[in-house]
Order: structure tokens, then sequence, then C-alpha cells
């Protein structure tokens, strides 16, 4: 098996595949009555080999996702009551039921967490973070560390996500600094014995071959060498997981002028702009565009380092999908702190923040080489607004250009791109295998989950899949 991708979904996969087996915890009490009977019925029988469907059925909570919502219930109780129940799972080591696989990331394992600002704090709560059986806010005590406000620093759970993956001993089965640059399927009698004997030996017979798969999945990419070349690998499994989440592909707004040097589509490069001393407290404006919890990081940070901003977004404060309107405002703060910004602030009315401005209900039309961008409101009117550099912060798509037709075809919407909000892969809700292609599988923000709490039952559901198909499962 291979898996593309080495953040908290591969981790968590790696950890289920590596024979480490969830069993209910004999004389716990789950505070849901009719999920501990069921529970109750087979306590000797693994979650992952009982049927996740039945478990599930009836739960709700915050995702979609009935198998992430029972996975999550399992390890933390009665978290959403702001109760602190221990889980009702106890975990065995049983290697016989391992299957080798490998988990290929570009970053050390934690993915995409390695390339975010370390002290960025996280929209969830700190224990929300954590992976099984080593809770978050423990490892952070023995780093005689605390949450503030409940939460965590990107710095942080990168960290540990690699000690995560140390202590429990899968590191042989990450390789990093890895680039996947095409996933196909190729007819298995295609491949060469030479090539098949090849792989048993350098991937710990990661080859297992069955008779009966006329087809299989052929992987190509490329090692980053410490020299800095490029090392190219081909890797043939029956079964891929793709668990690549959506942080590369940055959302364009697609107007004239974005491709100018003065705009960016990442938060690091005001970041870097700070650092360089090109913005400054008597530059013009920033430009932030968009309405989502990146925008609002950026204007913290502006803010902080005494930065004017001009905020544009299209919808309206009061719009009830703006996620400044879910937050609880004792927990979010600073949040809360910016959208009270984008509703006092406005540029027909002047409030008491220093150095803001909000356009609501306005998009931009074109960016300038001049450095003057052209900002359109709900009514048509235009406006110039000169600024020193513009930050384009509505969201991120995945790329998926290693697969046919990037992975159009995968998705619920078999016309529109791949997204991870709007028009995530259609996968089976109880497998995750892709409904479209059979041995593929897709996991997190791919596949609708887009918080790190319910990424878990996505890897539990393919985990239960991939068992049953190499035979692990007892009878």
């Amino acid at each position: 098996i291979f898996f593309s991708g080495n953040g908290p979904s591969g981790i968590c996969l790696s950890y289920l595949l590596s024979g480490y087996t969830p069993y209910f915890k004999r004389h716990s009490l789950h505070p849901h009555p009719i999920l501990q009977r069921k529970l109750e019925e087979a306590p000797e029988v693994s979650v992952l080999d009982q049927d996740l469907e039945y478990l599930s059925e009836g739960l709700e909570g915050r995702s979609h996702s009935l198998v992430a919502l029972l996975f999550d219930t399992l390890q933390r109780p009665d978290t959403d009551f702001g109760g602190t129940a221990e889980s009702v799972l106890t975990w065995w080591h049983e290697p016989d039921r391992a299957i080798p696989h490998l988990v290929l990331g570009r970053n050390a394992p934690g993915g995409a967490w390695h390339s975010i600002e370390g002290s960025m704090v996280t929209l969830s709560r700190g224990e929300w973070m954590g992976l099984p059986d080593l809770p978050f806010t423990e490892w952070l005590k023995q780093k005689r560390r605390g949450l503030r406000n409940n939460r965590a620093t990107a710095e942080d759970i990168a960290q540990y996500y690699q000690h995560y993956v140390m202590k429990k001993g899968l590191q042989k089965n990450f390789i990093c600094g890895t680039v996947v640059t095409s996933v196909r399927k190729v007819s298995a009698g295609s491949i060469s014995n030479h090539t098949q004997k090849d792989l048993q030996e350098s991937s710990d017979s990661l080859w297992n071959s069955n008779e009966q798969s006329t087809e299989v999945f052929q992987v190509d990419g490329f090692f980053k060498t410490v020299a800095g070349d490029k090392e190219p690998f081909s890797i043939h499994a029956e079964n891929v997981v793709l668990a690549t989440g959506t942080y590369d592909n940055p959302t364009w707004l697609g107007v004239k002028g974005e491709n100018l040097s003065y705009v960016h589509h990442q938060l690091s490069a005001l970041e870097e702009a700070v650092k360089n001393n090109s913005v400054g407290i008597m530059s013009d404006p920033v430009l932030i565009v968009g309405a989502g919890l990146t925008a609002a990081d950026a204007i913290l940070f502006a803010q902080h380092c005494n930065i004017p901003v001009i905020h544009v977004f299209r919808r309206r404060v009061s719009d009830p999908g703006l996620i400044f309107n879910q937050l609880p405002k004792i927990m979010y703060p600073e949040y809360h702190k910016v959208h009270q910004m984008m509703k006092e602030q406005t540029a027909a009315c002047a409030g008491p923040y220093e150095s803001y401005i909000s356009l609501p209900e306005h998009h931009v039309l074109s960016f300038g080489k001049d450095k003057k961008c052209i900002l359109q409101d709900k009514n048509g009117c235009q406006k110039a607004y000169k600024i020193s550099m513009a930050l384009v912060l509505t969201g991120s798509n995945p790329n998926l250009s290693f697969l046919p037709n990037d992975g159009i075809d995968l998705a619920v919407d078999s016309d529109q791109p791949v997204n991870p909000k709007r028009n995530p892969i259609d996968v089976d809700p109880f497998t995750y295998e892709c409904t479209q292609e059979k041995g593929l599988y897709a996991l997190g923000p791919l596949a609708g989950d887009n918080f790190v709490r319910f990424v878990q039952g996505g890897a539990l559901a393919a985990a239960s899949s991939l068992l049953k198909k190499a035979n692990k499962n007892p009878p």
C-alpha cells in the first residue's frame, strides 16, 4: 500500500496499519447510551473488525462523516460539552496484523504543519490536535508548556507529529523529501518479473502479488537528495491512499494583474515583507482579500506591526456563512476582534480602529503596474486604491496534477475541480474508497474532512477496508 501525503491523516493510517488495534475498554462508560450498548455486544472484537456503519448510526456532531464522529467520540467522549472524559478505547499492538506500506511526503512527518508560520495559533482546541493513544496535551506537559486559550501553536503541532511517528515506531514506513508526479492504473501483466523482484527486495515485500488483480497502480515521482538532485522512483501497489491535503495550491481571483510581483497568495509573504522592512507603519496600505481565518490572521499580524490595511471581501458582515459568525466569542477573542473591526470600521463609517478599513460586498477588478488596485462594490461603483502589496487569501485547492485529468473524474461533481468544501472526492462513507476507482482511497480535506480531530475517522474506515482486503481481520 502506498500513501501520498504524510500529514495527520497519513500518520494515523500508518499507525492503524502497523498492527496497533483499538478495542473497547472493558468497564468503561460512554455517555452515549446506545453506543455504549453496541460496544458492549462484542468487546473482544476490535473496532477495526466491527461494522462501522452499525456503530456510528445515529451519532450527531460537527462533521458530516458518521465514521469521523464515531472515532472522535470513542477517543474524546464528551469533548464538545467541555468534558474531559477518558477515551473508551484501549490499544493493543498485534504485529501479525501489520500491512506493509510506504508513506511519501515532501516535508517531515506532519505535512503542511511544517509550512505554517510557527507562532500561529490553531483554530481547534489543543486536545483536538492529538492522534490515537498519545494525547497532545500530555506531550505538551512533558515539554513544560501550556496551551493559550486551550489552543496550540503550529510549531508545537509540527513537532508533536514528528515525535508521534518516532514514539510509535512508524519511521520505517515514512520517506520524506519526495514528490509524486503520476499515479495511474497499469496492467499487472505489463510489469516485468525483474521489476517485481526489485520492488520486493527494495521495499520489504511491499509487493503482495495477488493473482486475481489484473490491474495495479503505478506511482512515479522523485526523491530530493541531500545534494539537491532529483532521483526518480517508480512503485507499483494494489492500493493507493491520497492524503495530500489542500495547502499546496492557493486560490486565485483570476483578475488582470494578479501575476504582478506585489500580489501574493500566502500569508508568509507579509511576514517576509515585514522582516525585509519593505512594508511598515509609513507604507501605503496592504490589501487583504478574503473573509476566512487566514485573512483574519493576516489582519492581526498587520495590526501587531502597525501596518495599515484595506480589507476586501464579497460577503455581508452578517452573513451566517462567514466563519466568524460560527465561532464562540470566549474561545476565539482575537477572531472576534477582527469581526468587530469588519463591522465597525467600514470606509463609509469611521470606527475606533486605526489603520484599518473594511470593504464588505466588494471585489477586486484589477491590479495595476503602478500598485493601484481597482475595487468594485455591489452597486457597480468603482474606486482605485494605492497599495504597497496585496494578499489574496481566499482559500486553497488540492494539487492533484499527478492524477489523470487532475482527479476531476473522482469528484462528487465530475465536471468541476476537486474542492475540499464544495466538491470533495466521492468516497464510500464507511471505507473511504473512491467510488469511481477501486483501490484508490482519499482521506482528510480531499474527502471533505477539514479538521484533524475528524480526519482520523477516515483513517479508521480505510484501515478497516484494507485489513479486510489483506485478510488480516480475524474471522
